[in-house]
């Protein structure tokens, strides 16, 4: 199993807090993988076997547990009374009012709970409500470049590392394919089981093919600004007729089930956020060239998307940069404050250089600024903007 430390370490901080440990993410990027690692952190540091309960809910062993009652009641009867119990529900989502449940655990005095979901929907509506202020999200993605290279440790190539990231993707279990027709399958079943379970099936959309047909506009558009207005004008000229309500509910079906994250512009001189002209990005690489093909092109998007993912990794609220008629491609803000993001294959080009750099220049802050390329030079200072290579940046070096 691949370690994840990033997320192995947020749940030992909030061991035995009094909040829920909530791990979201899209299907198969390891979360069920994250409570085995957690767990055997747990028994290598004396909590016993029995004071450990685990149920995956898609498990058909557990199927008949189809609502919250029988959910709480299962639990119940296995609780210690004069222990501590870590609890740890797997895609809990998939039982009737399953809140209810995860309330009534959590307000026992000697219960430490953690539970999965693959949808944002876990944290919508009644739940939210309920156990506002008593929990914490961990946002699990699926594999993080340095991730992938430290899985890979019989190659060393970087760049072709990077290269085989980007096409076979980072779902935790792709490194065990080294043909790529395998990993395609394998993307084909995940891709399936999202649209399928976690999308038709809870959303009920009769027109499979029309939300398809969304899906390869959004991963043909990577990087580029969109509004439900073009997206259904854009497909309805194309022969494929779509209102804009119709694309608000996929979109948001989409982003519910983690396969697209959105980037909202932000106004860098009135330090506002701004109501249009987001940007989307896919949750795995993979995917977008399973679904439109391995052609060559657009790998500056895809570059763009994979620093955008690694911002979150990283903690950052990430947004696109407007700056008067400059756009900057990522303002990465944390409690420490704000970063800026250019993002380039190349800038070896001394007027590709001057694009990227301008809008970068134009921030009249002193807050930190990078320009990420694939250049392989020494790290360079524009007026204070620092030039760094992009895979040296992702494997934090």
């Amino acid at each position: 199993m691949i370690k994840r430390e990033e997320y192995i370490n947020q749940l030992i901080r909030f061991k035995d807090k009094e909040l829920i440990k909530v791990i979201t993410g899209i299907r198969r990027c390891g979360k069920s993988t994250l409570f085995d690692l957690y767990i055997d952190y747990l028994l290598s540091i004396g909590i016993e076997e029995n004071q450990i309960i685990r149920i995956n809910l898609e498990d058909p062993v557990y199927y008949y547990i189809d609502d919250y009652l029988k959910l709480y009641n299962y639990v119940k009867e296995k609780l210690l009374p004069n222990k501590q119990n870590y609890v740890f529900l797997d895609e809990v989502q998939n039982v009737s009012m399953f809140q209810k449940a995860v309330d009534g655990l959590f307000i026992q005095k000697n219960v430490d709970l953690y539970i999965t979901g693959s949808n944002a929907y876990l944290l919508s509506g009644e739940l939210a409500t309920l156990l506002s202020g008593r929990y914490i999200e961990i946002k699990m993605l699926p594999l993080s470049f340095k991730e992938f290279v430290n899985a890979n440790s019989e190659n060393q190539n970087i760049d072709r590392l990077y290269k085989k990231y980007i096409s076979f993707g980072s779902f935790p279990y792709i490194i065990n394919f080294d043909n790529i027709d395998d990993a395609d399958k394998y993307i084909k079943s995940i891709y399936d089981s999202i649209i399928l379970k976690d999308i038709v099936a809870r959303k009920k959309f009769p027109d499979f093919q029309m939300l398809q047909s969304v899906v390869n506009f959004m991963l043909d558009n990577i990087g580029n600004l969109c509004s439900t207005n073009k997206i259904a004008s854009t497909m309805t000229s194309y022969g494929r007729a779509i209102n804009v309500h119709t694309v608000e509910n996929y979109l948001s079906s989409l982003l519910e089930a983690f396969v697209f994250y959105k980037a909202s512009r932000y106004d860098i001189k009135g330090k506002q956020y701004l109501k249009t002209g987001d940007k989307y990005y896919v949750v795995d690489p993979g995917i977008r060239y399973f679904m439109l093909g391995r052609k060559e092109g657009n790998t500056g998007h895809i570059l763009e998307n994979i620093v955008y993912l690694e911002l979150l990794r990283r903690g950052y609220e990430v947004y696109i940069g407007k700056m008067d008629d400059y756009e900057i491609d990522f303002v990465a803000i944390n409690s420490k404050g704000i970063e800026y993001y250019q993002v380039s294959e190349t800038v070896r080009d001394e007027k590709t250089l001057e694009r990227e750099l301008k809008p970068l220049d134009s921030i009249r802050d002193h807050n930190p600024k990078y320009l990420l390329t694939m250049d392989i030079d020494p790290e360079t200072s524009y007026n204070g903007i620092r030039k760094i290579n992009v895979l040296d940046w992702l494997l934090d070096k």
